[in-house]
């Protein structure tokens, strides 16, 4: 029988990779009391004689029954008590243990493919919205906004199929499985997880999931200093590519994890940015203010090019998409793109600059922006809806709709204007 998870008050113990996750951090548990939760809640409420513990604990060894008391002792001091506070395990004095708490059985599914988009042969993966586990709940987009790069990262791994945030985070105000998610998005892999930011601390705690068997693959914690964000947000990344290692290509996993972006070491500035890059074009009021916040960014950090290419991108949709002053529009466009170009030769960078041709009636350079931004990142859904807008107006319909159905497929949930660019 396929290993199955196991979920009782905040935990969630994962019996085929042996994790244990509390509010969606992985637990720092030693193996033994972990190898003794495995036995008890796999007894599911029977009791479980010492002897069987100290097998499951310590196989094909002798030791004194001593060393099994002390470990139930420091299972029961890292677990501590239920939420009606009571003890998680009972003590059958001269005989055993039983696990006494409410205990929910989660049993592995077989894959399911005749709902969502078919399972390409290529690994698939989101990211779901984390969890903001910070006393103050404006730092909501602080989460979101490392979800997002986490995303834009991943996307940049070959042979790797990457859900758009924009699709990931049509889920952040549903409540459901992560089997079901990875169903309906056609994904085999999902990323879940939780960060916490105070007083200048940071923690991420992420796990990933292979959702065809439901298995816990990877999970680990990573804490530190908030002005080093960003090398754990690295470090994530290697690690989700190090647990796909046996599904990459062999070129990437020797390779190890794609390239970031430069990125601002003055977190006040890419709070600003977060909060803004996601209202570009998001409607006309979201875009001013975008532009607003973006422009606080820049004055915090006038180096931050992604930025600058975000401020490019929300004058080209107030000029293309809602009707304001064209020219100035257009000129403010290309002074950001050009801005963006010279600090970070980015995919964003690129994809700005191609909107920026695109404006001038340039399509050819357009085209060739556009095409730099996915040979960077192949996986952005945005820059190939772009090249399919620009596939329509060279009068090329037949690659204008196989780029649109690549770009719907990474983002079944996508934007508004989308629906301008391809329509």
């Amino acid at each position: 029988m396929a290993p199955q998870r196991f979920t009782f008050g905040p935990f969630m113990l994962d019996a085929g990779s042996s994790a244990l996750i509390e509010h969606g951090l992985p637990v720092a548990i030693g193996s033994k009391p972990l190898a003794l939760l495995q036995a008890l809640v796999e007894a599911r409420g029977q009791v479980v004689p010492k002897a069987a513990l100290m097998d499951a604990a310590w196989p094909n060894t002798n030791v004194e029954e001593s060393n099994l008391t002390v470990q139930i002792a420091a299972l029961r001091r890292r677990l501590r008590v239920s939420p009606d506070g009571e003890e998680w395990i009972a003590t059958f004095p001269r005989v055993g243990y039983r696990f006494a708490g409410s205990l929910t059985i989660q049993e592995p599914e077989a894959p399911i493919v005749e709902a969502g988009p078919a399972l390409e042969a290529d690994p698939s993966i989101a990211v779901l919205p984390f969890a903001n586990m910070s006393l103050d709940p404006e730092q909501a987009h602080f989460a979101d906004g490392l979800v997002d790069d986490l995303i834009t990262d991943l996307s940049k791994v070959p042979g790797l199929l990457v859900i758009a945030s924009h699709s990931s985070f049509a889920f952040k105000a549903r409540s459901a499985d992560s089997q079901s998610i990875a169903k309906e998005l056609g994904v085999r892999y999902v990323i879940e997880g939780s960060v916490r930011r105070v007083a200048g601390q940071v923690r991420i705690g992420v796990h990933l999931t292979e959702t065809t068997m439901n298995r816990c693959l990877w999970a680990e914690r990573f804490d530190g200093d908030l002005a080093d964000v960003f090398r754990l947000q690295d470090q994530v990344v290697r690690k989700v590519v190090a647990a796909l290692a046996n599904v990459l290509p062999l070129e990437r996993v020797l390779d190890d994890a794609p390239s970031t972006p430069r990125r601002t070491t003055i977190i006040e500035a890419y709070d600003f940015l977060v909060r803004g890059r996601v209202l570009v074009m998001h409607s006309p009021a979201g875009n001013n203010l975008a532009r607003t916040l973006l422009a606080k960014a820049i004055d915090l950090d006038p180096n931050l090019a992604e930025a600058h290419a975000w401020l490019a991108i929300s004058h080209y949709g107030a000029a293309i998409n809602y009707g304001e002053d064209f020219k100035a529009n257009q000129a403010l466009g290309l002074a950001y793109a050009q801005n963006a170009m010279s600090l970070d030769m980015s995919d964003l960078g690129h994809r700005a600059l191609g909107y920026a041709r695109l404006c001038e009636g340039k399509l050819e350079e357009a085209e060739s922006a556009f095409q730099t931004a996915l040979r960077i990142n192949p996986n952005h859904a945005d820059t190939l809806a772009n090249m399919a807008g620009l596939r329509v107006l060279q009068g090329q319909p037949h690659d204008a709709i196989e780029l649109a159905e690549h770009a719907l497929r990474l983002n079944p949930y996508p934007p508004g204007w989308y629906y301008w660019d391809l329509g």
